[in-house]
């Protein structure tokens, strides 16, 4: 081959490719398989809603679905991968409360903002966070857990595995006027063992993570972050109840893209979304998890987003939290 017919060559070849990904980029969406990028380990909660979801969706749009799963950084690992991606709507995250709100008031230097690089596509669960003590501790209420740490002229003890509920430890102590001794753990399994166990006085958990100890009889939870009682556990108040009428946060995941996403591609998505969560299907499987589903839309989660975000701003500055 003559390097006049080797240039001619490699010519033709760009110009296949670039007429190629034109084509590709104005077929409708979605014109090729679909990632789902989940910043947490196979078989995790949201990694199963992801895999669930992503078949339903996948059915519809008639394209695989594929699920990837990118732990490490409290989720900047999997917005990272997510913000690397094509703005087209092919890449999906998996978000949480983390890396959609958590992220952006505990960590510095945040490579990312999530209000300005991530899109609200559509939500998927939801559950408060409990406080939970020993079947046995004598403290029966929040105000019971209080008053002992008054009267006793102490800290709160309060155990967490996260950020997250780092702020909710801290919010109870500014919300009390009481300080309090945070105790980390890598994990809530750890965390309940030593709250059953006697170690710890309280643990700050997801409150589907008490469920099956509190049915084993080896757990109370004393109150929710919930704005009503779970139907399925009336005996539980919540913290309004206790005493604290605007204690209320979440624990919840949600499907984002990246911003720059087009708004028919968003709503495509968010449409597939909403008939997969309202389906036969759809509604068999929530009957099986712990968790409520989050039934938003775009807009509605972009505002669930920001109030979550602003309550545990303001908690971070009265605690006196700083990024770290």
């Amino acid at each position: 081959m003559t390097p006049m017919t080797s240039r001619l060559a490699a010519l033709l070849l760009l110009l296949g490719c670039a007429t190629s990904a034109l084509a590709q980029a104005s077929a409708p969406f979605p014109n090729r398989s679909i990632r789902i990028i989940v910043p947490f380990t196979a078989g995790s909660g949201a990694d199963s809603s992801s895999r669930f979801y992503g078949e339903q969706i996948g059915k519809g749009f008639g394209q695989q679905v594929l699920v990837e799963n990118k732990p490490g950084g409290s989720g900047v690992v999997a917005v990272q991968a997510t913000r690397q991606a094509p703005a087209d709507g092919h890449t999906i995250l998996m978000g949480s409360n983390s890396p959609a709100v958590v992220n952006a008031i505990t960590m510095k230097n945040l490579p990312y903002d999530p209000f300005k690089d991530l899109r609200p596509l559509y939500g998927i669960a939801i559950s408060p966070v409990a406080f939970a003590v020993r079947a046995d501790s004598p403290h029966k209420t929040v105000a019971d857990l209080l008053a002992a740490a008054k009267k006793e002229n102490r800290p709160l003890q309060l155990g967490n595995y996260s950020a997250g509920y780092q702020l909710v430890a801290a919010w109870l102590g500014t919300a009390s006027a009481l300080p309090v001794t945070h105790i980390p753990y890598k994990g809530g399994a750890q965390m309940l063992t030593d709250v059953v166990g006697g170690q710890l006085e309280v643990g700050v958990i997801d409150f589907t993570g008490t469920t099956e100890l509190m049915k084993g009889g080896r757990l109370r939870v004393l109150a929710i972050t919930a704005d009503k009682r779970d139907p399925k556990y009336p005996d539980i108040p919540t913290m309004r109840e206790s005493g604290f009428p605007d204690f209320e946060t979440w624990v919840w995941s949600a499907f984002f893209v990246r911003a720059e996403t087009p708004n028919d591609v968003v709503d495509k998505l968010a449409a597939a979304m909403q008939k997969a969560m309202t389906s036969e299907a759809g509604r068999a499987y929530q009957a099986t998890l712990p968790s409520a589903p989050l039934m938003m839309g775009p807009k509605e989660l972009g505002e669930f987003q920001l109030r979550e975000y602003q309550r545990f701003k303001r908690v971070a500055e009265l605690a006196g939290i700083k990024p770290e």
